[in-house]
């Protein structure tokens, strides 16, 4: 053989060696997943319904970890006063709310246009002081004037799912007080402020010793669907579409489950 024909022999199989690597095809193996995604870094803000704070504290943590670059900033509050101030312009990129009427409050603005994911549920539960110095034994006890009571407004998630519990049993509460989220109710009892509360079961377990949960049977009436989405508008929409999805995550369903929240 020629010098010139070894050449061509040598380019074409050089050649087809090549276009095997780059087809992804049998010879040239199976290409690695997720090899040409863009790195994601950057702030990215939440606004996240306050029964969410320990959960979503830990989750932002881990989703730092998980992706070196990015720092998640969290405003932390009930999910009516946080979707008037997304329609208002605050600036974030990701909306988790208590419940499905809220993050409505904003799809209607078209200041998130992708479909919300129901990522959790929760439900209501009675909470007392450690030792249950007000003697609270059930929903009943919350019609008594004699009793302090701590009740979220109506119009924050917590305060419309106990409306709703206290209609299924036939009980007219006396509040003493009205708080707009459900981190404030629980202050209210771990402080020994009031005898009794109706906060989420989940908001019982992160109180620890400090506070002790009386399950009833009407809460199954009133269980609120959390949904998350991220902002038409998200400053760092790779972030945002990320955290999301890291919610979404065996990992999110993990630390949310570990707190108490049941999966959707």
């Amino acid at each position: 053989m020629s010098r010139i024909a070894r050449g061509l022999v040598v380019t074409a199989t050089a050649a087809l060696a090549l276009a095997g690597c780059g087809s992804g095809g049998q010879s040239g193996g199976a290409p690695a997943s997720g090899a040409g995604a863009p790195k994601v870094t950057g702030d990215v803000t939440v606004f996240a319904a306050a029964s969410l704070t320990e959960t979503f504290t830990q989750l932002g943590g881990d989703f730092e970890a998980a992706n070196p670059g990015t720092k998640v900033k969290f405003n932390f509050g009930g999910s009516s006063a946080l979707a008037q101030q997304l329609n208002q312009g605050a600036p974030a990129d990701v909306f988790a709310s208590a419940a499905p009427a809220n993050m409505k409050q904003v799809t209607e603005t078209k200041i998130i246009t992708d479909a919300p994911t129901t990522f959790a549920r929760n439900k209501l539960a009675i909470a007392v002081p450690k030792g249950n110095p007000g003697r609270i034994a059930g929903l009943p006890d919350f019609a008594d004037a004699g009793k302090k009571i701590a009740l979220c407004a109506e119009q924050v998630p917590c305060g419309a799912a106990a409306k709703k519990v206290f209609e299924v049993a036939g009980v007219t509460p006396a509040p003493d007080t009205l708080e707009q989220d459900v981190k404030a109710v629980l202050t209210k009892v771990s402080l020994g402020e009031v005898d009794g509360a109706l906060v989420y079961r989940t908001d019982v377990k992160a109180a620890g010793d400090k506070v002790e949960g009386i399950d009833f049977a009407e809460a199954d009436q009133a269980v609120n669907d959390y949904p998350i989405a991220p902002l038409a508008k998200a400053r760092n929409a790779a972030a945002a579409k990320a955290f999301v999805e890291f919610v979404l995550s065996g990992k999110g369903k993990s630390v949310l489950s570990a707190a108490g929240f049941v999966s959707p």
